[in-house]
């Protein structure tokens, strides 16, 4: 009987999560054609805010509009793909030499870390390293789209599942497209359209390569850098960023 149920359990935990990949499947084919309203990180954001509120006190305000692919710009395409994934046009969702590389660098740092820490007698006086990550703009619409920001071998798993159903069902351009109209680019602040109103009071498409390489520099910080406009690190990654772009070739 106690092996009955154990069978009956584990059936019913498989269909469910092969329904939860089918429900995710059915909603990657309709941003074929439909535009997504919001993403799990945007309203995870949302209520995050609404429960604690920001931190300078000021009311939070939702900013985004969409724009088609011909109204982003090339600017912004050639600047996000120099400086988030370089592969994007070429690889099928996921950059294993990427991965394999970041590896080898958070490697590197941890064992840095812990020689500091054996030296001065104290691993409290040492920062933790540095986490370099290797995912791909895919990836990241992935995570963005549909997860939460919970970071366990789980969910890596349907990221990753994820990211495979996205290059099987929406063309390169597409998954572009939705990944510039919804990441976040500050508080409150997604989608290019609405980074570019925000921090140079232009559309995205009458973007600069300067302009635009700042704003990919700010993606994997957006709220740190919101803040820091004239950080040092923000002004040298720009200007490495703009040269990179005329590397960029868009189909």
């Amino acid at each position: 009987m106690k092996l009955r149920f154990f069978f009956s359990v584990v059936a019913w935990v498989v269909l469910a999560g092969l329904a939860l990949q089918l429900f995710f499947l059915g909603r990657i084919a309709l941003m074929a054609v439909a535009d997504p309203q919001s993403t799990a990180f945007q309203r995870s954001e949302a209520w995050r805010t609404a429960w604690n509120g920001r931190a300078d006190g000021q009311a939070w305000r939702w900013r985004q509009r969409w724009v088609d692919q011909p109204d982003l710009g090339k600017a912004i395409q050639r600047a996000v793909i120099a400086s988030e994934d370089g592969g994007f046009y070429s690889h099928g969702g996921v950059d294993w030499s990427a991965i394999e590389s970041a590896w080898q660098r958070n490697t590197r740092r941890q064992e840095q870390a812990e020689k500091r820490a054996e030296k001065l007698g104290d691993p409290a006086k040492v920062k933790p390293p540095k986490i370099a990550g290797g995912s791909t703009i895919t990836q990241q619409l992935a995570k963005n789209l549909l997860l939460s920001g919970e970071r366990t071998l789980l969910r890596k798993g349907q990221e990753l599942v994820l990211t495979l159903m996205l290059e099987a069902l929406l063309d390169k351009d597409r998954i572009l497209t939705i990944y510039l109209n919804s990441v976040e680019w500050g508080e409150g602040v997604f989608g290019v359209e609405a980074a570019a109103q925000r921090y140079f009071k232009k559309s995205a498409k009458a973007l600069s390569n300067a302009e635009a390489a700042r704003l990919a520099v700010m993606l994997p910080s957006p709220k740190f850098f919101e803040k820091r406009p004239q950080s040092p690190y923000l002004n040298r990654r720009t200007a490495t960023i703009a040269a990179r772009m005329v590397q960029v070739n868009l189909p």
